[in-house]
């Protein structure tokens, strides 16, 4: 008879000091793996490999020896999962449920771990798994929070948080928080602002280093060895107009220390999204300034001078939307006895930088008119609208109903949320017995599933109704906003995710255009 086979995953989530080099494996790692090794001697398994991931969070659903464990798992290369506790392998509930309790079982593998007792084997502690997973789930929310508390003191107290000082910058080796200038990187940003004070564009003054050979802050970094970010592109060595525009317009050139500016929306989630103004944490003199401020001063007033009114050196209606076909970068404008012209402005920043695109901001709408008028005569159904029209008001009273029902249920969940915790607080301080522990929080937890299934089907059906409601509202305003002689930002962003602008086609006037749609 065939011995079973095990796979053993090992995880380290916090910096071990007790590397010898990088690559080599964390004390703790090392001490997992003999645990992990003896169990399964002794349980008489064959052990198929060891899978480890040093410095990872339980909540990091990237951690690559984690997701080389559920591919070899589902192509059933081995018959059991042995971790040393089941937060090992995962601390979200979300992923308990998925792996362990779900796909496993139907991949015909078996989860153990030692010393929590979890065993998918013995049906007798599904409910000891699920109450893990909970605390284990409660324990990364409050640990997200309080990290988040110490990030945001430390950065109001004018601490740097971060793993990339700016460039001109570079941390402090003597205080931890603490900036000190680079004095090669603080000389380049020196030129930048006083080439721009004199009357020179963005676009020049990257021209200006690229010509001279000076790499831009991620180039430079990388030959500095400092930390850095790997540039995308074949342009991402060169200095660009973007790379200008954001130096001028940063505070911490004068000494402030600004942060804050990006923050994920969950703990669940390490994507960043941009934060207003009004929430990002700035405090003054936190470090020496690199800019005085009689240039900062006298810079900001050029900006302020040169603000173009359709925003941001990019023309009105495709700002952000027009694209160079050669390198995806997106189009600036510039002026000519009064017309205006969209260009790649990567054609500028040096030579061979890209092959350019141009066209002129008349010409581009006029091309983009034609197509949303050919689209509406070939694909919109006048009869089909005026229906749709009329149906708009019958729904409004079921999405109305249909939220209503979620927000219920919604509340019951969090209520249950509640008492289950509360009930796991009595249950370790001596409270509640063991017993009366196991039945109360199954009776919460399968009347928490309960409204979540009723939740979800709440909010299923309003997104159904949204998305229908949506098309034809979509399809109306075709209707009554497109047959129209000029276009508008409004009309353009609901229509379009963005236009692919190539260089003209030589010996002819043609500019090969590709329009993306938002349907």
């Amino acid at each position: 008879m065939n011995k079973p086979k095990a796979a053993l995953y090992c995880r380290l989530s916090e910096e071990d000091r007790n590397k010898e080099c990088e690559t080599d494996d964390s004390r703790s790692i090392q001490n997992q793996k003999a645990m992990l090794t003896q169990y399964a001697v002794r349980e008489g398994w064959d052990i198929y490999g060891v899978y480890s991931d040093d410095d990872y969070t339980g909540a990091d659903r990237k951690r690559p020896a984690f997701n080389q464990l559920l591919n070899d798992a589902e192509a059933r290369r081995f018959d059991i999962i042995l971790c040393k506790t089941q937060s090992r392998f995962t601390r979200e509930m979300e992923l308990v449920e998925k792996y362990i309790h779900g796909l496993f079982p139907l991949w015909g593998i078996r989860f153990v771990s030692i010393v929590d007792n979890a065993d998918t084997a013995n049906r007798g502690n599904k409910k000891s798994r699920q109450i893990n997973g909970l605390v284990n789930e409660w324990y990364l929310e409050d640990m997200s929070d309080n990290i988040r508390d110490v990030l945001t003191s430390r950065r109001k107290n004018g601490f740097h948080i971060g793993s990339f000082a700016l460039y001109g910058y570079k941390k402090d080796p003597e205080k931890k928080g603490h900036l000190i200038i680079d004095a090669e990187a603080a000389a380049v940003v020196r030129e930048v602002f006083t080439l721009f004070s004199k009357g020179y564009g963005k676009t020049a003054i990257a021209r200006i280093l690229n010509d001279r050979a000076i790499p831009n802050p991620t180039e430079y970094k990388r030959l500095s060895g400092m930390r850095y970010k790997q540039p995308n592109g074949k342009t991402g060595t060169l200095w660009k107009y973007s790379a200008i525009s954001d130096m001028l317009k940063n505070e911490m050139y004068i000494g402030n220390m600004v942060q804050g500016k990006y923050g994920s929306v969950s703990y669940k989630t390490k994507t960043n999204h941009s934060r207003p103004r009004n929430e990002w944490i700035v405090v003054k003199g936190t470090h020496e300034p690199i800019i005085d401020m009689t240039l900062w001063e006298k810079v900001q007033a050029t900006l302020s001078e040169k603000t173009k009114p359709f925003g941001s050196g990019t023309v009105g209606v495709f700002a952000g939307i027009a694209r160079c076909a050669a390198c995806g970068y997106t189009l600036r404008s510039s002026q000519n006895r009064g017309r205006r012209y969209l260009s790649c402005p990567n054609r500028y920043i040096a030579k061979d930088a890209c092959t350019g695109a141009f066209i002129s901001a008349d010409r581009l709408e006029q091309t983009v008119l034609h197509a949303i008028r050919t689209f509406n005569e070939k694909y919109l159904d006048r009869e089909m609208l005026l229906e749709n029209a009329q149906l708009r008001d019958e729904s409004d009273t079921e999405k109305t109903r249909l939220r209503a029902d979620a927000d219920r249920y919604e509340k019951k969940i969090r209520e249950n949320e509640s008492v289950l915790q509360k009930l796991y607080l009595d249950r370790v301080n001596g409270i509640v017995r063991e017993e009366d522990f196991l039945l109360l929080s199954h009776n919460f937890a399968e009347e928490k599933s309960r409204f979540e299934k009723l939740a979800a089907g709440s909010k299923e059906a309003l997104e159904h109704l949204e998305a229908a409601t949506a098309v034809r509202d979509f399809d109306a305003e075709i209707e009554t906003r497109l047959n129209v002689s000029k276009l508008d930002r409004e009309t353009v962003l609901r229509l379009i995710d963005h236009i692919s602008v190539g260089r003209r086609i030589a010996g002819t006037r043609n500019v090969p255009i590709t329009i993306c749609w938002n349907f």
